[in-house]
């Protein structure tokens, strides 16, 4: 284009697209997925130039593990989501957090991660940081006294906003003044936003992760992960750690995702709508005790939900006044809704958490309700609402 959109929308349906063909004049209107392990090179000249950019930390493909032009596609509509100057992907959400993880710190050193974030990265922790003499330290972002908790071997402030249960916001600004002064790295898991209704590195963070597999891809069939920055220096950091631990994402994958994400802003805030009057059903229940959606007034992070966010998506959840057995009944008795972990497809989804994932979560009031997790897909809000009211009747009768 002779000209730089200003709007995300347009940068959306127009990065990444197939550059014509200078034989034909023609082009296909989606770039197609560029897939290969082998990258050939013109002559030694080639090869030595190319090696020489990749050493000085440009995004050059000297083997087919990096992906070509698929992949590098995909890495701009990143960067300008969470408007970043770097994009790495990773083959799922999780490997990318595992991917900041390992770039930041090494052994010896200490990290305060938020107590809200992705339930996996306690196993992350568990399984892997612990074994690499790495410390974590978990805190309530908007409770605790960051200062208290920083020690000498500090080096990473790792949160989740809004959190990944119960979808509490975080003062985001505020973290990264706390992360400057303490001379530590500010990285945020931006799933939720995914770069369209929040962008922690204009917050201040330095470093977003998002997992594509949910609102960018958009139609639950790929896993995905990227890590945005726009700090060279951390970027080097992440670049070299990306190339060793080997990771490597299909062209098929990348394509599925430029596919999804061309419709994201219609999803997104459709996703939202659909939420919104779920979330005006459920308040009207009696078996409902409280609802955790940041755009809804009564929630306790609205006012950051206000200050921060351009929108919201279609992630909720509802602290049952039911028994145990009760809320089983509810989930079973569901017809409209998927029982399953993720989320950010067309489809709706229930999960019933179990108490003991949200035992860590100072936001959680702990009281003994239960607590169920809706994605609120595209279908006709009235029928989901339908589908809920039968579902509480059912349980409230057990």
């Amino acid at each position: 284009m002779a000209h730089h959109p200003a709007h995300l929308d347009t940068l959306l349906q127009h990065t990444g697209i197939a550059e014509f063909d200078p034989a034909t004049g023609a082009a296909p209107v989606g770039l197609p997925p560029v897939r290969t392990s082998t990258v050939r090179f013109q002559d030694l000249a080639a090869l030595e130039r190319a090696e020489r950019r990749k050493a000085a930390g440009e995004r050059v493909v000297a083997y087919g593990r990096m992906g070509l032009d698929t992949h590098v596609a995909l890495e701009d509509v990143f960067k300008h989501l969470e408007q970043g100057t770097h994009a790495y992907l990773a083959p799922s959400g999780l490997s990318a957090i595992t991917l900041t993880f390992m770039a930041l710190l090494s052994a010896g050193d200490h990290a305060l991660v938020a107590d809200n974030v992705y339930g996996p990265v306690h196993v992350l922790e568990q399984a892997v940081l612990r074994r690499l003499g790495i410390e974590i330290t978990y805190f309530a972002p908007n409770r605790d006294d960051i200062a208290a908790l920083v020690r000498p071997n500090t080096r990473l402030l790792y949160v989740e906003s809004p959190g990944s249960l119960l979808f509490e916001m975080l003062d985001l600004p505020a973290l990264a003044e706390q992360a400057r002064r303490h001379g530590l790295v500010l990285a945020s898991d931006n799933t939720w936003g995914s770069g369209y209704i929040y962008k922690p590195l204009a917050l201040g963070a330095q470093v977003s992760v998002v997992a594509g597999t949910k609102y960018v891809g958009g139609h639950s069939d790929l896993m995905l992960g990227a890590v945005v920055t726009n700090d060279a220096e951390l970027a080097q950091r992440i670049n070299k750690t990306q190339y060793a631990m080997g990771y490597s994402v299909s062209a098929d994958d990348a394509w599925l995702a430029l596919r999804g994400v061309r419709t994201l802003p219609l999803r997104m805030a459709q996703h939202a709508r659909n939420a919104l009057q779920v979330c005006d059903f459920l308040a009207s229940r009696p078996e409902v005790a409280r609802l955790y959606h940041p755009a809804l007034p009564a929630d306790a992070g609205h006012a950051l939900w206000t200050r921060d966010c351009t929108g919201s998506n279609g992630m909720l959840s509802a602290a049952l006044r039911l028994s145990m057995e009760q809320a089983r009944v509810f989930v079973d008795a569901l017809r409209l809704f998927s029982i399953g972990y993720s989320w950010g497809g067309f489809e709706s989804l229930v999960q019933l958490v179990a108490p003991e994932y949200l035992a860590g979560h100072r936001y959680w009031s702990g009281d003994g309700q239960a607590v169920v997790r809706l994605h609120i897909g595209l279908e006709a809000p009235q029928d989901l609402i339908e589908d809920l009211r039968q579902a509480l009747d059912r349980a409230s009768a057990v």
